[in-house]
């Protein structure tokens, strides 16, 4: 489903987003993300807030990486350490086939990033 007035990707959604441009280590071409952020927010500002996933095996040694079991139990992992804002419209932001993640590694995700970045004390 692409992006259009009618979805908008919400907290806990899994979606493809193309990362590109990208600079340095960050994510290039087309990823999943998991979304952070709150729909009304999504919808109000056509940017979203997430975690890039991948299921690249090296981050296995990953203290950033929470792994989980994705599409047709492919290994996955989102990366806390990453996070990122993307306007979902001009990117052309569609649902991913996972929908969402689990409630348990979605927890660990937010867990994790919080770790990071301290934003809840």
């Amino acid at each position: 489903m692409a992006a259009s007035k009618l979805w908008c990707p919400d907290r806990r959604d899994v979606i493809w987003i193309d990362c590109s441009p990208h600079v340095g280590k960050e994510m290039k071409d087309v990823h999943p993300l998991l979304v952070l952020s709150e729909k009304a927010f999504n919808q109000r500002t056509g940017i979203v807030i997430g975690l890039p996933m991948t299921t690249a095996a090296f981050n296995e040694s990953n203290p950033f990486a929470i792994r989980f079991s994705g599409v047709k139990g492919v290994v996955s992992y989102i990366l806390t350490h990453q996070p990122k804002s993307f306007d979902w419209k001009l990117r052309r932001a569609k649902m991913h086939p996972m929908k969402q993640v689990p409630e348990k590694e979605f927890s660990l995700a937010c867990e994790s990033l919080n770790q990071i970045i301290a934003i809840c004390q």
